[in-house]
């Protein structure tokens, strides 16, 4: 089999974490045609957009993208490619593993979290607005039976294929009786089809507290948009941060991967930013493709090279200032070499 699949390899550190993943992935033998296209900050000025509609086309020809991490900017300017991205590709699942690693300096070992987040309404619908200019801004928060049914099924059939043991739907239906009353209660009604899997609610605020003092008693946690996207990072931290954690945006037939980092732009150039979760998010992308083999080895791969702890970057060393630290790329050379 061989695949093609558009690449974005993003701004600020993108291109050198998404140059090491592309190595990584065309080592492990997996015939692959990368359809680079470019997106964010940098072709604004060309194309009057940070998302051209030629990167969408491209993604929906080939079903299948990876990129690395695109700037958003904060409080102003344009809108974030990735949310841009998920709703123009109605990737409506957004799979994020936790997994601790042995040479990951972390909180906890043995944490092994899935979140599963909501990606296409919720308050990221972005539909806001000033009521009074300067003093008073109003967002609206769409939840609809839907993608509440949608999102909830795609955690028990992951759960399900996974052989994974509990799903927890996450909300806030204390306070939010309308909205997380329906996406509560839309949950309940999926998880009566899947008994063989075990089903509980928590309420966000108290679900944070128990990941923080008893993690391993989660499995596959499914939640609405943005209480997905801080509890996915609070898990990431649960397990040594965002460095090492992967992150998947699943459609109908359209897949697109991507680490959940940011795009560290004061680092960019410098050859020195953690590969690990664009390569892992490559692991995710292989899997989707049906190349678990090569996806396993991999994985191995990356676990080996973490817990040798020679040639690691500089934020998986015991100390961030040992001289022993390896660059970007110097430690994509190193998975490749444990392949």
């Amino acid at each position: 089999m061989s695949y093609t699949v558009t690449l974005i390899p993003g701004d600020g550190i993108g291109p050198e974490v998404s140059s090491a993943m592309q190595r990584v992935i065309d080592a492990t033998g997996v015939k692959i045609e990368w359809e680079v296209q470019l997106a964010g900050e940098a072709v604004i000025e060309r194309y009057g957009t940070p998302l051209p509609e030629h990167v969408l086309e491209s993604i929906r020809r080939n079903k299948v993208g990876i990129k690395g991490p695109i700037t958003t900017p904060v409080g102003k300017g344009f809108r974030s490619v990735n949310v841009a991205l998920r709703k123009a590709l109605d990737l409506y699942a957004n799979l994020r593993p936790a997994v601790s690693f042995e040479g990951v300096p972390a909180p906890y070992q043995g944490v092994d979290l899935v979140v599963v987040r909501e990606n296409t309404e919720g308050l990221y619908s972005s539909i806001e607005h000033e009521v009074i200019a300067g003093e008073a801004a109003e967002a609206i928060r769409i939840i609809t039976r839907r993608a509440s049914e949608r999102i909830v099924r795609f955690a028990f059939d992951y759960a399900v294929k996974h052989g994974r043991k509990q799903v927890t739907a996450v909300h806030k239906g204390n306070i939010l009786k309308v909205t997380d009353g329906l996406y509560l209660n839309t949950a309940k009604q999926v998880a009566a089809e899947y008994p063989q899997i075990a089903f509980n609610d928590r309420i966000i605020d108290n679900c944070c507290m128990q990941l923080v003092q008893r993690p391993h008693e989660y499995d596959v946690l499914v939640l609405t948009n943005m209480f997905g996207d801080i509890v996915s990072d609070l898990c990431a931290g649960l397990v040594g941060g965002l460095g090492v954690t992967p992150g998947a945006n699943i459609g109908v037939d359209t897949a697109v991967f991507e680490p959940v980092h940011g795009s560290a732009p004061k680092y960019t150039g410098q050859n020195k930013v953690n590969p690990v979760a664009t390569i892992r998010s490559g692991v995710m992308m292989l899997e989707y493709l049906g190349e678990t083999e090569a996806a396993a080895r991999v994985e191995s791969a990356v676990r080996k090279v973490i817990r040798e702890g020679k040639s690691v970057t500089y934020d998986l060393k015991a100390h961030r200032d040992d001289p022993t630290a390896v660059g970007t790329q110097e430690m994509a050379d190193a998975i490749i070499a444990a392949l």
